[in-house]
């Protein structure tokens, strides 16, 4: 999967800085994945549409969600693409969190729209404004499968092309903030029976030399 190609294309067309990146996708093979950038920017509102108008307010540039649809065969080939995707642009690590179906009985509101959320369908703006723009025509019956069989989902934060550069204390990467491929980590095989949580960490600080990993349910 081109996640990283997709990733920078995306910077290089918008020109601003990214504070995170998620991925999420739906328990079964070749059904399309959902790619949200999350940007940090402001777009200036103007009482009147020329140059020289001062700035009424600031309103946050909405995140990207972008639908790929490269086929796939295994959760683990998804894991994969997001480790190197992150490994690449310099994350400190990756956290993927797996989420049960939230239509099962006893589950709690907030899930449903944790999961609208992962698959870029935020269901309201915010004063007003629009949270999301979204190019992922199937993004509606993504969300209906995952609410009743679950989904994953994957986060982190890039150094390169993101707004983390300056507080990178890591040895791993160079002067850019990128680090060099392949990603060096393995994968470990999702689940997918309950609520877990499973953190990658590439970065090492000062000192420090061995990988970080860990994984455990979620209550």
């Amino acid at each position: 999967m081109q996640i990283l190609d997709r990733i920078e294309d995306q910077i290089t067309a918008t020109g601003l800085p990214l504070v995170g990146i998620t991925l999420a996708a739906v328990p079964y093979p070749d059904t399309p994945v959902i790619l949200t950038l999350h940007w940090h920017g402001f777009i200036k509102e103007k009482l009147a549409d020329v140059e020289e108008a001062d700035a009424v307010s600031f309103t946050p540039v909405p995140s990207s969600a972008l639908q790929l649809n490269e086929r796939w065969n295994t959760l683990v080939a998804v894991d994969r693409a997001a480790m190197a995707a992150a490994w690449e642009l310099g994350a400190w690590d990756v956290a993927r969190a797996e989420r049960p179906g939230c239509m099962r009985p006893g589950a709690a509101s907030t899930e449903a729209l944790e999961c609208l959320q992962a698959f870029g369908a935020f269901p309201f703006g915010i004063n007003g404004n629009q949270v999301v723009v979204s190019d992922a025509p199937d993004s509606d019956d993504l969300v209906q499968l995952a609410a009743e069989r679950g989904y994953l989902m994957w986060f982190f934060r890039p150094v390169r092309g993101g707004i983390w550069a300056e507080y990178a204390d890591d040895a791993t990467l160079t002067a850019n903030g990128r680090r060099e491929p392949p990603c060096p980590h393995r994968p470990i095989p999702p689940i997918c029976d309950k609520k877990r949580k499973t953190v990658y960490r590439f970065g090492v600080p000062a000192g420090a030399r061995k990988p970080y990993i860990k994984t455990g349910p979620t209550h």
